[in-house]
């Protein structure tokens, strides 16, 4: 049990500080070039040892806070701001209350996609309602 412990990629990956693209590509399950990408985008700064790329904890925090934001929704322009501003206000806070309107905006961008989807949805029953009810009449 000790053994497996020791060897445990994860409990490997929280004391490893450095990575390579390969090794963020496999522990995110994401291909190197999205990782080329986001580093394109400026999210993401590796240390550069000639044409090697070295990505640190840091980058391997951002990386997965850009897939996190993605999942919820956010763009990568939006994510790249919350960055910046950390980057210049390490409290925090500035960064907070953005990220508290952004998820707001979601919410409200949700809600109504969701009351969008309710009204086809009753459009799509009534047209299949009218649908059968024709069909049957034809059928008899």
């Amino acid at each position: 049990m000790v053994d497996n412990i020791a060897t445990n990629p994860e409990r490997v990956r929280r004391t490893q500080d450095d990575f390579s693209i390969s090794d963020l590509a496999r522990e995110f399950d994401v291909t190197t070039r999205s990782i080329r990408f986001y580093e394109d985008r400026g999210l993401l700064a590796p240390e550069r040892r000639g044409q090697t790329r070295i990505y640190h904890q840091k980058d391997r925090v951002r990386l997965k806070l850009i897939l996190r934001g993605k999942r919820l929704g956010f763009t990568l322009a939006e994510t790249k701001t919350l960055f910046d501003m950390y980057d210049r206000d390490g409290s925090s806070v500035n960064q907070l209350q953005i990220m508290l309107k952004l998820i707001e905006d979601k919410k409200a961008a949700l809600r109504q996609q969701l009351d969008d989807i309710k009204v086809v949805l009753h459009e799509l029953n009534a047209v299949e309602a009218g649908c059968r009810t024709e069909l049957e009449a034809k059928l008899t």
